[in-house]
């Protein structure tokens, strides 16, 4: 278990891409029952383990995870989220340069839910939701860039919608523009921080997932 920080309220592990985080109609084993295995093993638990899923990452995505442990940590949690008190930093890579090394992107993005796609439009539509992001430069090699990104608001798919309408689609992610995937089906956007008020102890918690093996994001690590 890829762990990055527990206690006995939360715990915050490091997603591979390719996993699901809450049970879906694939049937394959998901993130959350991993992690109620690895603590129902580690503190010797009876019985069934309480774990709640605060938030998701698509399956394609890797990176930072919370899961809650009690369910006072999951309904303060929940706000906190709910509410922008969460701090969560992404990084992409993108094979074609952004206009600008740093800028704020607002698109009103339309979800299709057959196509499970997000659209991105300049002005705002019917059903669409306002999308903001922030993005900066932050790596270059010879062929990729790396962006690192900070959400304002929580749209489906909005990283990699909001990129791909600036012309720089997340490599790997043919859904969005990449011209090709990548070998093992991930696409390179990684949910690399995240920094908040620890819901019972109010400490600050904040914590970095470190990126995945592939060789590319080891040349920005």
């Amino acid at each position: 278990m890829r762990v990055l920080y527990e206690d006995n309220h939360l715990i915050i592990v490091n997603k591979a891409p390719g996993e699901i985080v809450q049970g879906d109609k694939t049937g394959d084993v998901p993130l959350s029952e991993l992690v109620k295995q690895y603590v129902k093993e580690k503190y010797a638990k009876p019985g069934a383990v309480f774990l709640g899923v605060v938030h998701r990452l698509d399956r394609p995505v890797s990176g930072v995870v919370v899961f809650a442990r009690t369910s006072k940590a999951l309904a303060r949690l929940n706000a906190m989220f709910r509410e922008g008190r969460v701090r969560k930093t992404y990084h992409a890579i993108t094979s074609a340069r952004p206009p600008e090394d740093e800028a704020t992107l607002v698109h009103w993005l339309v979800r299709n839910e057959r196509q499970n796609k997000s659209y991105a439009y300049a002005r705002e539509k019917p059903g669409a939701k306002r999308a903001v992001l922030d993005y900066r430069l932050a790596g270059a090699s010879e062929r990729y860039y790396l962006l690192a990104v900070a959400l304002h608001t929580g749209r489906h798919h909005q990283i990699r919608c909001q990129l791909a309408a600036m012309g720089c689609p997340i490599r790997g992610d043919l859904k969005y523009g990449a011209p090709r995937s990548n070998p093992n089906g991930s696409i390179s956007l990684h949910a690399r921080s995240v920094t908040f008020e620890h819901p019972v102890t109010h400490a600050e918690v904040s914590v970095t997932a470190p990126y995945p093996p592939d060789p590319l994001w080891q040349c920005f690590g």
